[in-house]
């Protein structure tokens, strides 16, 4: 086993963070992307298998009465019929999709950008900052990014096999950089 170390080394709006990974971290990071994505596939599939899911009670309801401070565009979400009738649709199915895409390393960015987005509206929904404004559905958000920030998708993933896909004799990632944004 291999206990080499890799340098990180990242600079944004000119502050500069560095550090070290063991190699074991990838092993780690495989974890992460597991666990997000039976968690997602899981939330999706049960609320597809237990009959009809609606997402109305909640954005009429919760958001209020937990003081959210977007309560009111929950709230107009709710009352708007067409709204309801995609995010019916969409909630179960893009827990489905975006867990399947996590766990087999596919599109793994696009899934991963996706899922941190359904936390961040599941974040503000949920929300309860009575034991401070870290909670479950922010975690998770971070560990999307997470997992899109370390290309998770390449570790055993399909990622890996569909970057290295030729199109025109170069690989795909090569021939279309902006294909990065999706994979890995």
């Amino acid at each position: 086993m291999s206990t080499q170390e890799v340098e990180l080394r990242s600079t944004v709006a000119g502050f500069t963070a560095e550090g070290k990974l063991h190699t074991l971290s990838v092993w780690f990071i495989l974890a992460l992307r597991l666990m997000m994505g039976v968690a997602f596939l899981q939330a999706g599939s049960s609320k597809l298998l237990g009959g009809e899911f609606s997402a109305a009670g909640y954005l009429a309801n919760a958001p209020a009465a937990n003081g959210s401070p977007a309560a009111d565009l929950f709230a107009a979400m709710a009352q708007t019929t067409w709204f309801m009738e995609f995010v019916n649709v969409a909630v179960p199915w893009g827990q489905i999709a975006i867990g399947l895409g996590i766990l087999v390393g596919c599109l793994t960015r696009l899934a991963a950008f996706w899922g941190a987005f359904m936390m961040v509206l599941f974040y503000l929904g949920n929300w309860d900052v009575s034991h401070g404004y870290i909670n479950g559905d922010f975690a998770y958000m971070l560990v999307f990014l997470s997992v899109a920030a370390f290309g998770a998708g390449r570790i055993l993933g399909l990622d890996r096999y569909i970057e290295q896909y030729e199109v025109g004799g170069r690989p795909l990632v090569e021939r279309y950089p902006w294909t990065r944004y999706l994979l890995g």
